[in-house]
């Protein structure tokens, strides 16, 4: 099968070396041409790019051949450079969330549906297999009406990297609490009500939004989405759980790691709790995923796009309801 020809945009987003050595580490799937910085942005991820050329981003974009690129710019950028790639007609893989403009983030949605361009973005929980099981349970109709989720992603950053967290509406809530916003809106769609609650913990002397939640009121139910920085331990507690009238489904951890360090080594832990006959005290049914790689699993995806091998189950309806339940989460005003 021919090559996908890619180049990235961008080399600043906390993802973007992940990505560049996901897409070395599928030569079979992907031919890299080259990486751009934007003026007046940094590389962050220098060695993950070692042998990769770099050139501007106008080289970058007149590549002969050029299929795709992959958007991993200064988080405020990202929808600049999407739409740059857009209207040279390339695939395009943004990295989460976007910039923090909705009138920007509309007219790139608009402009991917006028054109039935592919876009694809850097949500990678989208690719975890349990929570793609839960999808299709839910689907199902396995857990019957779902009335609740809840999600969590927590971590314990430094004092610099959560005061950065202030250049961002909702701080903490924007950065990593838009993929908690994303899977609530996976399985129960745009709420009727947001409730933003994001806070500094005042830690360090930060300033910045570092904790940050939200509740998400529907016609049936209320979910909540939390995001803390300052959480020491909070990674092994990432978690999800979806409710329903006949059973509930927890991912705990949302990725747990089986040797540190290692590419490929990402496990989740589920607890599935769907026996009605059993004691309100059964605990459930408990097994682990096999080991994955969260961006290969992610790029690959991105590819079958570019192929056609598949349509996108996130339209740019659905993208621009998450961005704008990301914004009510993030205390923004979106009417």
């Amino acid at each position: 099968m021919e090559k996908i020809k890619i180049g990235q945009i961008g080399a600043e987003h906390d993802h973007a070396g992940d990505i560049i050595r996901s897409l070395k580490r599928l030569p079979d799937v992907f031919e890299i041409v080259g990486f751009a910085v934007p003026e007046g942005e940094k590389n962050c991820h220098e060695k993950s790019f070692e042998g990769v050329p770099q050139m501007s981003v106008e080289e970058l974009l007149a590549v002969p051949g050029l299929q795709a690129v992959t958007i991993e710019t200064y988080e405020l950028n990202l929808t600049k450079y999407a739409r740059l790639a857009l209207d040279r007609g390339l695939a395009v893989h943004m990295d989460k969330p976007g910039g923090s403009k909705l009138s920007e983030f509309e007219a790139l949605m608009e402009e991917v549906e006028k054109k039935k361009a592919v876009f694809h973005t850097g949500y990678m929980y989208r690719y975890n297999p349990a929570v793609i099981k839960l999808k299709q349970d839910v689907k199902n109709g396995l857990l019957g009406p779902i009335y609740s989720v809840e999600a969590q992603m927590n971590c314990i950053h430094g004092a610099a990297k959560r005061q950065w967290l202030g250049d961002f509406p909702g701080g903490m809530m924007f950065f990593l609490g838009c993929h908690m916003i994303d899977l609530i809106c996976m399985f129960q769609g745009v709420p009727d009500e947001v409730v933003p609650f994001n806070v500094s913990t005042g830690f360090d002397g930060v300033t910045a939004d570092d904790c940050g939640f939200a509740v998400l009121k529907y016609k049936n139910g209320v979910s909540f989405a939390k995001s803390c920085a300052a959480e020491i331990g909070g990674y092994m507690r990432r978690q999800l759980s979806v409710h329903g009238q006949k059973g509930s489904v927890l991912l705990l951890p949302l990725e747990g790691w089986a040797d540190a360090g290692a590419s490929g080594d990402i496990y989740t832990g589920v607890r599935e709790t769907v026996d009605l006959k059993r004691s309100w005290r059964y605990d459930g049914f408990k097994y682990t995923t096999r080991p994955f790689d969260r961006y290969d699993n992610m790029m690959r995806g991105f590819a079958s796009l570019v192929r056609g091998e598949r349509s996108n189950p996130y339209t740019p309806e659905y993208e621009l309801g998450v961005y704008k339940t990301l914004l009510r989460a993030c205390g923004v005003s979106v009417c």
